[in-house]
């Protein structure tokens, strides 16, 4: 998967469309991450031990990786993304518009 968890990204398509985030989560078995502030979905949460009071929780909810674009910091804009492996061997993400590495 081309986004990692700590990525900012910009939503491309849906209800979200324009919104920039951080990665919280990556679900790479489900083609899925969660953006923070992105796709927020009510949940009707019962008192219990870990939550004191109940009530109504707002939560982000998972959105599928084909939905967002990696931010690109020194372009300052959505890029895509393309890997190179350098001469020590390992393999990097490398942003297309900029040619900066990702790390």
């Amino acid at each position: 998967m081309h986004i990692k968890k700590g990525d900012t990204v910009v939503v491309i398509s849906g209800k979200d469309k324009g919104k920039k985030g951080k990665v919280l989560e990556a679900q790479p078995k489900k083609d899925r991450i969660i953006v923070e502030g992105v796709n927020m979905l009510t949940k009707h949460q019962k008192p219990n031990a870990k939550v004191q009071q109940g009530g109504i929780v707002h939560q982000e909810g998972p959105i599928h990786v084909s939905n967002v674009m990696l931010w690109d910091k020194k372009a300052d804009a959505p890029t895509r993304v393309g890997y190179k492996v350098l001469e020590d061997g390992k393999k990097v993400r490398v942003a297309k518009k900029s040619g900066e590495v990702i790390d």
